[in-house]
């Protein structure tokens, strides 16, 4: 690294050094006064210095603050992308997210769901602009923060002239008392002012705590976006959903398999059922359908005990039961049960009969019960017919002529059944569903519904959240460094006697107007000179 060499003192500083760090000399040899840049007190900054190795040039690109402000940018549009339509979580669990999006919003929305913008906080790309702010964040601080913190550490108290008349305010006063110079030091302390003194130079100084609030901003900003990267590690944190069958054991997602959920009982509560809603009457006339009041999950919530052997069934032991009620979840190890919704009367078997299609009387045949959630693909009897359950539409619906289902849950189930038997020659075909009987042409065989049981569905939000705590202290710091940074000022006065006379210099990071104010109440009953505004002086 070269160096350059101080032809005052003989002080040897790093390239890239704008004042000497022991005399105080500026080292640009600027004869016409220009105003001393005083960001980082004059040190070398790295990122402005080396430029050599492969390390030097990623270290510059991450600590340029443009690639900084681009990466934020490019963010926020990104951000701004996902709000354009709902993320594929704000949408009904129920439905597949290709086909909702298709639906609900046209070309537009296909376009947008395989673009993979309908989960875009999640995607890959999304995260990896996240983590590259914070590695700009990060590198800026240290590439700016560090050097600062040497020189405000290390500055020094008796400072060149040319250094003082570069300054933004500077003044010189002559034939200076000894009183009114002891008089201007306790206004200093008085102003809380810490006075630094050698070998009769002083340096004045106060709020030096200041100059960090923009770090403390990058820091709790690194915290914070920590705490986001964090959303995505899965014990960390959970936002699931599952449907849970009156009767039905289910596995809670995002458990790894331990924990499981029973509901034991869904209770639904409408307006109208008893006296106490008498007063609500006159606006219930005024609904077409029922108002729901209350409605909550008997629940039971079972660990899984087993070894972890690949196959092995769960070994359930009980760890909690209760009610899972709106806004009163079932809680445990930080992992919550949310009542979200309710699915009434869901088909939970069909049973259907086999008869002639010429028989008035419609005497079954054979009869067989279908299980809407795990269905038999093939219904064998000892009569010799046989039932092959072809295609099943557990929510059936024609898309441009074509069968479809909308989802997985048994709410308006379409069936696709062969007729084989002793006196059939070739297969008859049959579609079947709730108010339709098509067979397939001129069939022998004619399927009915014959009897059908329902039950209620409990939909529950499964949440966890181990990030607030670290999203929390984030922007906890990253408000400190707001307040600090804002509200207060890195004030320094540098005071130089020399022969007869007195060089007063000025510096403070902002608020030049408010340290002007102080400045003049500090010299009152004195006889030094107001400082002059060397900026105003030079465009005159």
């Amino acid at each position: 690294m070269n160096t350059l060499k101080c032809t005052t003192c003989g002080h040897v500083n790093n390239e890239g050094t704008t004042i000497c760090e022991k005399c105080g000399k500026p080292l640009d040899n600027d004869q016409n006064g220009k105003l001393l840049n005083m960001r980082y007190d004059g040190t070398a900054i790295r990122s402005k210095t080396r430029n050599r190795s492969i390390v030097d040039k990623i270290w510059n690109f991450f600590s340029s603050v443009k690639v900084g402000v681009t990466l934020i940018a490019i963010t926020l549009v990104a951000s701004a992308l996902g709000t354009i339509y709902p993320q594929q979580m704000y949408i009904p669990q129920n439905v597949d997210p290709a086909v909702h999006y298709e639906d609900q919003y046209g070309i537009t929305g296909q376009i947008y769901y395989q673009l993979g913008f309908h989960n875009l906080y999640g995607s890959w790309w999304y995260l990896i602009l996240v983590a590259l702010i914070g590695i700009s964040i990060f590198i800026v601080s240290i590439d700016r923060g560090v050097p600062l913190f040497k020189a405000l550490k290390n500055q020094a108290i008796k400072r060149h002239l040319h250094f003082l008349k570069r300054q933004k305010y500077f003044v010189e006063n002559t034939d200076v008392s000894e009183q009114d110079r002891t008089a201007f030091i306790q206004n200093l302390k008085k102003h809380r002012y810490k006075i630094t003194e050698k070998n009769g130079h002083l340096l004045a100084e106060k709020g030096r705590f200041s100059r960090w609030g923009p770090y403390v901003n990058h820091l709790g900003l690194i915290i914070f976006l920590i705490g986001t990267l964090f959303r995505f590690v899965p014990f960390m944190y959970v936002d699931d959903f599952v449907w849970v069958r009156e009767g039905e054991t289910a596995v809670i997602p995002g458990t790894n398999q331990q924990y499981y959920i029973k509901n034991e009982e869904f209770i639904f509560e409408t307006y109208g059922e008893s006296d106490e809603d008498d007063i609500f009457q006159a606006a219930l006339d005024r609904t077409n359908g029922p108002i729901p009041k209350h409605f909550e999950t008997r629940a039971t919530l079972y660990e899984n005990v087993s070894t972890d052997v690949v196959g092995s069934e769960p070994e359930l032991k009980e760890v909690k039961s209760g009610e899972i009620i709106v806004n009163e979840p079932m809680k445990i190890n930080g992992l919550g049960l949310y009542q979200d919704s309710y699915q009434m009367n869901e088909f939970q078997t069909m049973t259907f009969k086999l008869h002639r299609a010429d028989d008035e009387e419609e005497e079954a045949i054979v009869e067989f019960t279908v299980d809407l959630t795990d269905p038999q693909r093939e219904y064998t009897f000892d009569n010799g017919y046989t039932i092959e359950l072809n295609k099943y539409y557990p929510e059936y619906e024609l898309n441009n002529g074509q069968p479809r289902s909308v989802s997985n849950y048994p709410r308006n189930p379409g069936f696709v059944f062969f007729v084989k038997g002793p006196d059939i020659e070739e297969q008859e075909a049959s579609f079947l569903a709730i108010g339709q009987n098509i067979p397939s042409g001129d069939n022998q065989y004619k399927l009915g519904l014959a009897d059908f049981t329902v039950r209620d569905v409990s939909g529950l939000n499964v949440k966890k959240d181990l990030t607030l705590p670290i999203l929390g202290v984030g922007a906890f710091i990253f408000m400190i460094g707001v307040i600090q940074g804002m509200y207060w000022q890195h004030r320094r006065i540098w005071i130089h006697p020399d022969d007869n006379s007195l060089y007063v210099a000025c510096h403070t990071n902002k608020n030049w107007f408010g340290f002007t104010r102080e400045f003049e109440k500090m010299i009152n009953e004195t006889n030094l000179k107001m400082i002059e505004d060397q900026e105003t002086k030079e465009k005159e």
